[in-house]
């Protein structure tokens, strides 16, 4: 997440997992959402940046973590169901 800072990367880490968990259809707590947000920031600025893509702000930073979580829940998911 570049360009802000400690506790704005949590609270992006926070709607991010929340808004992953609604897309996704599934009920964590706040913790849960906030460990998905935070992880799946961290995949989505990898995966943006190995396609080239740069995101700015707070709103970059929100779709590119909310993008990782979603892809986390899936992966999740999938091992969840074996």
């Amino acid at each position: 997440m570049s360009g802000v800072g400690v506790f704005a990367a949590v609270v992006i880490g926070i709607l991010a997992g929340w808004i992953a968990e609604r897309i996704m259809k599934r009920n964590h707590g706040l913790f849960m959402n906030l460990i998905v947000g935070v992880v799946g920031s961290f995949i989505g600025a990898f995966i943006a940046g190995r396609l080239g893509i740069s995101f700015y702000g707070w709103i970059g930073s929100l779709i590119v973590s909310t993008a990782g979580a979603v892809i986390l829940l899936l992966v999740l998911g999938l091992f969840r169901r074996r």
